[in-house]
This record gives C-alpha cells, sequence and structure tokens, in this order.
C-alpha cells in the first residue's frame, strides 16, 4: 500500500495534476481510507482521481472557453482536494475511532466518492456532449460553462460516474440494496451541486470549493438516511 500512495503521490505531481502540498493532503487521505475502508476504499479514491484527471484533461482546448480556473497549470490546490475527498475522509476518520460504526460509514464513503466522481464527469463531459444545456432552477436554456448549468448528456454521464464507484463498493463489500443508494445519493449529491452552482455561487455567496465539499456531504448524509430508514 506506501507504494502506491508514492507512487500516486510522485505521478500525480510530475504530471501536474497537484500541487505538491495537494499530492501530501491526498496521501494523507488516502492512508485514513485505506484504513478504514481497505483495498475497496482506496480503490474508488484512485478510480475518482484518475476518472476526474482524465475528463478534465480531455478536449481541454475545447474546453478552454467555459474555463473556470478550477485547475491550474501547477495542478489542483490542497483545498480543492479537501473539497473533493474530505467528507470520505471524515467518515472514514470515525471508523477507525469508532469501528462498530463501520457498517453505516463504508457506504457514506463510497456515495461521497459517487458524487464527486458524478459531478467532475457530469460538468467537463457535459461541456464537450451537451447539445441543450439548460438552468437547473429556472430550467430555461443558459450558457454551458456557468455555474448551476446542466445538459441531459452531462447529467446522464454524471450518473454513470456513480455507477463505476458503486460497482467498486459491490465488488469490494458485495452487491445489494447500498449499491442502488449509492448510485441514487452520488446523483442527489451531483444535481446538489448544480443548485448551489446557480442559487449561491453564481453570485458569490460561496467558492466552488465550499459546493464541491457540501455535495459530498449531502451523498453521504442521504446514504445515511436511506440505510437507517430501509
Amino acid at each position: 500500500m506506501p507504494i502506491i500512495i508514492v507512487f500516486g503521490m510522485a505521478y500525480s505531481i510530475l504530471a501536474r495534476k497537484l500541487t505538491v502540498s495537494a499530492a501530501f493532503t491526498g496521501a494523507l487521505l488516502a492512508i485514513i481510507i485505506f484504513s478504514a475502508a481497505g483495498y475497496t476504499g482506496l480503490a474508488m479514491m484512485t478510480t475518482f482521481f484518475i476518472l476526474g484527471s482524465a475528463a478534465t484533461s480531455w478536449q481541454k482546448h475545447q474546453k478552454m472557453v467555459f474555463d473556470s480556473g478550477e485547475g491550474t497549470e501547477k495542478g489542483r490546490s490542497m483545498l480543492q482536494v479537501l473539497a473533493n475527498a474530505g467528507t470520505a475522509g471524515l467518515a472514514g476518520l470515525v471508523v477507525i475511532l469508532c469501528p462498530r460504526l463501520a457498517h453505516l460509514l463504508l457506504p457514506a464513503v463510497a456515495a461521497a466518492f459517487a458524487s464527486a466522481t458524478a459531478d467532475t464527469l457530469s460538468s467537463e463531459l457535459g461541456m464537450v456532449y451537451g447539445r441543450k444545456f439548460f438552468n437547473i432552477i429556472s430550467f430555461k436554456p443558459d450558457t454551458c460553462g456557468k455555474d448551476g448549468v446542466i445538459s441531459l448528456e452531462g447529467t446522464l454521464i454524471g450518473i454513470l460516474g456513480s455507477c463505476i464507484i458503486a460497482g467498486i463498493y459491490a465488488l469490494g463489500w458485495g452487491w445489494g440494496i447500498s449499491v442502488l443508494f449509492i448510485v441514487l445519493s452520488g446523483t442527489i449529491g451531483n444535481m446538489t451541486d448544480s443548485v448551489l452552482g446557480a442559487l449561491l455561487e453564481r453570485k458569490g455567496l460561496i467558492g466552488n470549493n465550499a459546493v464541491n465539499f457540501l455535495n459530498t456531504l449531502l451523498a453521504a448524509g442521504v446514504m445515511l438516511a436511506l440505510e437507517w430508514i430501509f
């Protein structure tokens, strides 16, 4: 496991996917998640990072006109890493401190990564493959790349991202109703990201990092609620 993390840090820094501080932050989160969720948790985090990096780089020249400035030439920052993986890290830390809650919080870790993956894929690839863009609040046509603007194609790609994370969860811990709940929670988190973008981020009331953290936090909360109800 240490070799995997060291290799991931080196690659992310050399490829300018993450800044140095972000890479060390990611490594710390990876250690926490591995300690709580084993190789399945680490696989979900790694898959999010790989898919997110690939989606961000895909057709980058075409997306430059819509660039929100979330990424930089030096890579994503420490705060961006915390915004996307912080919720999963917090849930993992609780599992380490209180292992008897693992049956509740490990699905929440998956839901947080499902939401983060769905958000990144839907926004990055939606700009490339989306045909009609509309405001998630008013449902009126809106400008591609603006906060709170979605497309059908981007939304479906986001659901696929949640399904991939749910599939990894299932391979590690078995198929069950939780797999469906992870997809649902990830999709709700992704939609919440767009709602917050339209209502708050577009007005400058909160930043993108806050929106990303809140969407993963809500996804984890929805997962916990679904587990408690069912």
